[in-house]
């Protein structure tokens, strides 16, 4: 019975999950930093406009920040409600978007609307893997969150390739896209909101019990680095290698604007639709690697896949190969695909479940401070190679590939310390 009910549940979860991304591929880093940089090319001053476009590929990362907050609003809560809540909430941002007018109020108001949308999807993020946690035993999780992750991934890449062909054709396109984009994130909570949580009430009677375990002040949160050495270490490579990876995405739209001949179809390819399409490629190489180890020799083999992806994108800017960057941007995905499934299920080899959100709220927050540190470290880095002779765009991918490594060499000396340990 417990095992039809879990396969009831997951069947939901994966039609949901089929229609959010619907909404959310609309303001999805890169497509919606390509389109911003060509709806209001000449309206405002360039480096405002470039700071904003970096400000829109990073806000998936930076509104994590508020992750912290939303395990501590959540506690003890209703999960489902909450999460359906939160949905509600980006539809309503999102189908604002479509009337953006073509100004400096217009750009304000566009990274209002999608920046508050990251904001209320890292609570989502948040929450969900509690209830993945609840429903699905560790050997199944990593499988669970690979068949979502693949429905997002070709969803996103769908609506990528569709937001781009569509202004292509027609730049004023944004007025009915949005509007439709949000009407499906209404049928993905609608039918959210039918989830059920396996020991839904003990969970909430276990965190109504320990209101000291979450707190609305941040530095309280990071105590659980105190708490737990361990996760410490892991969240300090985890964090290095973030950065190499997120400061790369805001040079990326600029470069493929000012460098290359792409139209809006061509940049979202290679910044957004072919990376995402190779993450259903290769989740399931992923799941199964990481049902069987820990997430740090995962991470120890997975982060790879990001240094020679930077490496190559520098090589294809200093060379001028689009195909080059075609390339890149597939081993990207991968590493994506890769990606998806650490970042959400990496923690709860550390969690116990009734503390499954404030492990998840700590690693999100985290992220969210690389997310606003990274794309700044990115452009301004990429700022100041291009104002004297250098080729900015190729050094700073050869930066991010170096931190990526760092990383890369922290989880290896990690997982081999813990097998020692063992």
């Amino acid at each position: 019975m417990k095992s039809s009910t879990t396969s009831q549940q997951h069947t939901r979860e994966l039609i949901a999950w089929a229609f959010l991304p619907m909404m959310m591929g609309a303001i999805e880093g890169g497509v919606v930093g390509v389109l911003t940089k060509r709806m209001f090319d000449g309206v405002v001053d360039a480096s405002i406009l470039d700071w904003s476009v970096a400000s829109l590929a990073a806000a998936q990362g930076f509104a994590s920040i508020s992750s912290f907050l939303w395990a501590a609003f959540s506690h003890g809560r209703h999960k489902v409600r909450f999460i359906t809540a939160l949905k509600i909430a980006c539809v309503v941002l999102v189908g604002a978007v479509s009337f953006v007018p073509q100004t400096a109020f217009g750009l304000a108001l566009l990274l209002f609307c999608v920046i508050g949308t990251r904001v209320c999807y890292t609570g989502i993020v948040t929450l969900r893997t509690t209830v993945w946690q609840a429903n699905y035993p560790r050997t199944n999780r990593a499988f669970v969150a690979g068949r979502i992750a693949t429905v997002q991934a070709l969803v996103l890449a769908a609506v990528g390739f569709g937001v781009g062909e569509a202004m292509d054709l027609n730049e004023n396109a944004i007025r009915w896209v949005y509007p439709v984009a949000a009407s499906f994130g209404v049928l993905g909570a609608w039918i959210y909101s039918k989830m059920r949580v396996q020991g839904h009430r003990e969970i909430l009677q276990d965190e109504r019990e320990s209101p000291h375990l979450v707190s609305y002040l941040p530095w309280k949160t990071f105590h659980l680095l105190l708490e737990d050495r361990s996760f410490a270490k892991y969240m300090t490579c985890q964090f290095i290698f973030g950065v190499g990876n997120l400061m790369l995405t805001a040079p990326l739209v600029i470069i493929l604007s000012d460098q290359f001949e792409l139209g809006y179809l061509g940049e979202i390819l290679i910044v957004s639709t072919i990376p995402i399409l190779m993450i259903p490629v290769s989740t399931l190489f992923w799941a199964k690697l990481l049902r069987k180890m820990h997430v740090l020799s995962f991470r120890s083999i997975h982060s790879w896949f990001f240094v020679v992806s930077s490496i190559c994108i520098g090589a294809s800017i200093a060379t001028h190969s689009v195909a080059g960057l075609w390339i890149g941007a597939a081993i990207r995905g991968i590493g994506f695909g890769g990606g998806v499934l650490a970042w959400n299920l990496g923690h709860q080899d550390y969690a116990p479940v009734e503390q499954s959100a404030r492990y998840m709220g700590l690693h999100v927050t985290l992220t969210g401070i690389r997310g606003l540190l990274a794309p700044a470290f990115g452009m301004a880095l990429y700022s100041l190679l291009n104002q004297g002779d250098f080729q900015a765009g190729p050094i700073v991918f050869y930066v991010g590939a170096l931190l990526s490594a760092i990383g890369g060499i922290g989880f290896i000396l990690l997982a081999k310390a813990r097998k020692t340990s063992d």
